[in-house]
């Protein structure tokens, strides 16, 4: 499966912006998806993720920072899962990447070995 993430740029703190991520290909299989970030020198981190079944409402999964925050949500008719992002903080800076596996086992859905399938990444820029 192919992931195109989209939707970033460049906000004032406070504001919003929302991420989409759009698969194609295998697209009949089921995927659990999350969103990850990375700020420069640092490592790759979890943000976001939504199981299969979720994307029905359930199963979703936040990073502390960004709780009541973010949300993540899922368009099963349109492959598509989205991540509307409120009260952004400059401490959000970071390029957001999609990323999916297909359904089975445990979800590690905040482990980046666990994803098999990344988008390109989006840059978030947020000023203060």
């Amino acid at each position: 499966v192919q992931l195109q993430a989209s939707g970033g740029g460049l906000v004032q703190a406070g504001g919003s912006l929302r991420l989409s991520c759009a698969a194609s290909g295998r697209t009949s299989s089921r995927y659990n998806m999350g969103w990850f970030r990375q700020a420069p020198g640092k490592e790759r981190e979890f943000v976001a993720a939504i199981s299969w079944s979720g994307r029905s409402g359930g199963d979703m999964y936040y990073t502390d920072s960004v709780k009541g925050r973010f949300a993540i949500s899922g368009d099963n008719a349109k492959n598509t899962v989205y991540l509307q992002m409120n009260s952004l903080k400059p401490e959000d800076t970071a390029v957001y990447y999609c990323a999916a596996v297909e359904v089975g086992g445990t979800y590690y859905y905040a482990s980046v070995v666990e994803y098999d399938y990344w988008g390109q990444g989006t840059q978030v820029t947020v000023s203060s």
